[in-house]
């Protein structure tokens, strides 16, 4: 089965790495992508699994708040966090991991390698390596990258994550990474 010329490689990325449209207000720093990754991904033949955004699918485009763009980032990431972290929209979030992981064993399944996991630094969402919480920018992850994190880890799977931001040599960290 999958004799012909794909790749067998993927990886799955951040929904807003793909889609700045779908980012909360005030924060996109492209107008539609980051070309410069996707550029990366096709030119080593690496297939591109875009993860849902759980923002969106859990809150809504304007995250409840129609004036989020007038507070400081981090400020409007924790009130975010806060919001992804209740009860009724941990239910929601679940069904997205669920879907996510859906994904991840049937690439295993067929024998794809999963080249790995990218997220989006200080997202309150889908941060790897900072996440914001308490209106600052801390170390740790995101409220979907750590759930879809401990479901990965109770299944004994080794998958590499990491994140981006805006303001980083994203290049550089990805070419390292794959």
């Amino acid at each position: 089965m999958f004799t012909d010329v794909r790749s067998k490689k993927v990886v799955f990325i951040a929904h807003c790495i793909l889609n700045q449209n779908s980012i909360s207000d005030g924060t996109a720093v492209h107008p539609a992508a980051f070309k410069d990754i996707i550029d990366i991904f096709i030119e080593n033949d690496i297939g591109i699994v875009q993860l849902p955004c759980p923002e969106l699918c859990c809150l809504g485009l304007d995250r409840g708040n129609i004036y989020g763009a007038d507070s400081p980032v981090t400020v409007e990431n924790t009130r975010i966090r806060r919001e992804m972290e209740k009860t009724e929209t941990q239910t929601k979030l679940k069904t997205l991991v669920d879907y996510t992981m859906l994904q991840i064993d049937e690439y295993i399944k067929h024998g794809f390698e999963i080249k790995g996991i990218i997220g989006a630094n200080r997202s309150p969402n889908c941060g790897v390596e900072t996440t914001s919480d308490n209106d600052v920018e801390i170390s740790g992850m995101g409220v979907f990258m750590e759930t879809l994190y401990k479901e990965i880890s109770a299944r004994n799977l080794k998958i590499r994550m990491t994140g981006i931001k805006g303001s980083d040599n994203i290049a550089e960290k990805l070419r390292d990474f794959i």
